[in-house]
């Protein structure tokens, strides 16, 4: 998916285990448990981008209550990313656009793998973030996760949109979209797309043959029969293919999704959502072919309660069909086939305790699993606003990543041949992962050119993964054998030092301490390596004769080696942008990662510099 229908980027972080931090680009992507979104009634992406900095403090979210609330007022660690920040990148694909946020980290395996995490547990099968399209959940059940891509409605994608592309590591792409109405009341979209990646490289320059080309097409459909009433039915498909030396790795996938929304009054209003998905991938890891087919339900209500509480509650139902076929005898699920049902409901209550100055925000949610069973997640909020440039806010919650496949019904059997590798084995009696969590923020805009954020905090973990060897044997298994704590600081700001030139970026400090539990023997290193100092800064100048120069600095400190991954040098590297505008016509020329000709991000393999032309029409 490209970043072709961009509207901006809403970015809070908190925890990574399931459920706590959050992440929302519209038509592209949310970190996050609680699903935040943008107001329907937000404008559009050409006003937005005009905003002053004190106007665009008052844009209004869709968090954690599924309601809509002042960027300003929230009790999270929210950033703005808006499309113009997106466009005027260099970003070529999501995790690329994810790279504008500070407090990310966001690091390329090869040509098509990225991980990416929130305040730590970066690996490879990173396994404690959501991943959702719209409230659709992407999350396959052999591994985990949280992302939600939330895209635009289809009245503000009118008319013809086409894009194309060529350089050298992001070899092509084409894209084109279409918008119109059927009458007063309905509008849509189709759109079609094709996106084509060279190889990485080897430290000694030879290539890794870890090319990948993908197609994506689908519609959207927005019907308003009325002023309290609004449909909206949408359906993607694409097929792909990824090389992993020598191996090639085919995928497909088709879904359709249909939301309504129903405003009861001036104080209640419902959403129902219904979808069904199905993907498939061929030779994973060289070994296994995966389907699955997800159903989904969801429903949520908003209402006042008397002047000053606003409830919110919910309830969903997920049925998961998931098939596997090992296609050798080294490596496997067991039982091949399994079928899973997810029960889930929330509820919240915002008080305001103060009107305009303190706001107090309760709430749960209680899920039932296939395999830890119940689940309960409480979270609490206080939001102090001393004046309408200030927000200070502090919460703390209680969240979980729940088993997924690959932590109970993983088998790696003993070769019988050598070298005798140890058995691995899921392990039957794996409980769900644990996080407290505990935040701390301040934001102000001190003057109508310049805000911040700065956020802390300091997570505690139990129950986390480890693999073990059982008594006696060479069976090692996967158990709840880690625990720990993480804390840090993240700070971002934005300002406009000139009607024509614009800076945002941030800094982020990490650390964390994790170990094996009492009676428990592990190297905890295998959960994650992650930097303690990143570094972003992004400046965006309008020249004369509709002439744009943009440029992006990144930082991102060491990363040691430890026994799942090689040491990572600390790197510093920038990307410029150089564009040019008329009437409805853009060219640009790109650079990415112009100090050096390559370097490695999480391992080996290495990340080449890049050079891409693109020429966009908008008629």
């Amino acid at each position: 998916m490209t970043l072709t229908g961009l509207t901006y980027i809403f970015c809070t972080i908190g925890s990574r285990v399931a459920s706590s931090g959050l992440l929302i680009i519209s038509f592209l992507i949310i970190f996050a448990n609680s699903s935040a979104q943008v107001s329907a009634d937000l404008p559009s992406p050409g006003e937005l981008k005009k905003l002053s900095l004190e106007e665009l403090m008052n844009v209004e979210v869709i968090s954690v209550s599924r309601r809509p609330e002042k960027l300003a007022d929230v009790a999270s660690a929210i950033q703005v990313i808006t499309q113009d920040d997106i466009r005027r990148s260099s970003a070529t694909s999501i995790p690329e656009a994810l790279r504008l946020a500070p407090n990310l980290h966001v690091a390329e395996h090869n040509s098509y793998a990225w991980s990416i995490s929130s305040r730590g547990f970066n690996t490879t099968f990173s396994n404690k973030l959501l991943v959702m399209i719209d409230g659709r959940t992407v999350y396959n059940p052999l591994f985990g996760g949280v992302i939600n891509i939330i895209t635009k409605k289809s009245k503000e994608t009118q008319g013809l949109y086409a894009s194309m592309a060529a350089g050298s590591f992001w070899k092509s792409y084409a894209g084109v979209r279409y918008g119109g109405k059927i009458g007063s009341k309905i509008s849509y979209r189709v759109f079609g797309q094709y996106n084509d990646r060279n190889n990485t490289f080897l430290p000694d320059g030879r290539d890794t043959t870890d090319a990948w080309q993908v197609a994506h097409g689908g519609f959207h459909i927005d019907w308003d029969p009325s002023e309290k009433n609004s449909v909206s039915v949408q359906g993607n498909l694409y097929d792909g293919i990824e090389y992993e030396n020598p191996r090639k790795v085919t995928f497909d996938g088709q879904n359709i999704i249909a939301k309504w929304s129903h405003t009861a009054s001036n104080t209640s209003s419902f959403n129902l959502q219904l979808y069904f998905d199905r993907t498939w991938r061929r030779n994973i890891l060289g070994t296994v072919n995966n389907e699955l087919d997800t159903y989904d339900f969801d429903f949520h209500y908003n209402f006042l309660l008397a002047t000053n509480h606003t409830i919110s509650w919910g309830v969903g139902y997920r049925f998961m069909k998931d098939k596997t076929h090992s296609t050798t005898t080294t490596v496997g699920l067991i039982p091949e086939n399994k079928d899973m049902n997810l029960f889930s409901g929330f509820i919240q209550d915002e008080i305001m305790l103060v009107p305009d100055r303190f706001k107090l925000t309760l709430g749960t949610k209680l899920q039932h699993n296939v395999y830890s069973k119940f689940e309960l997640q409480p979270n609490a909020r206080l939001a102090f606003t001393p004046t309408e440039n200030q927000t200070v806010w502090a919460a703390i919650s209680r969240a979980v990543r729940a088993p997924s496949r690959a932590d109970v019904d993983y088998f790696l059997p003993t070769y019988p041949i050598p070298p005798q590798f140890q058995s691995v084995a899921g392990g039957p009696n794996f409980v769900s992962e644990k996080v407290v969590a505990y935040e701390l923020g301040y934001r102000a805009r001190p003057t109508s050119t310049l805000s911040f954020s700065l956020a802390t905090f300091y997570n505690v973990y139990d129950d986390v993964y480890s693999v073990e060897a059982l008594p006696n044997t060479l069976t090692y298994q996967i158990q709840n054998g880690s625990e720990g704590e993480s804390w840090g600081v993240e700070f971002s700001g934005v300002y406009q030092l000139f009607p024509t030139w614009r800076m945002r970026g941030g800094y982020t400090f990490f650390d964390k301490d994790l170990r094996a539990k009492p009676g428990h023997n592990f190297d905890p290193t295998y959960l994650g390596n992650d930097p303690q100092n990143q570094f972003l800064w992004q400046s965006m100048v309008d020249l004369p004769a509709n002439f744009q120069v943009d440029i992006i600095a990144r930082y991102v400190d060491t990363l040691p080696k430890t026994q799942t991954t090689e040491h990572v040098p600390v790197y510093g590297t920038f990307d410029v942008r150089l564009a040019w505008e008329y009437n409805d016509i853009e060219i640009s020329l790109v650079g990415q990662n112009l100090l050096e000709k390559r370097h490695p991000e999480t391992g080996t393999q290495q990340m080449p510099r890049c050079v891409y032309g693109k020429i966009t029409f908008r008629l």
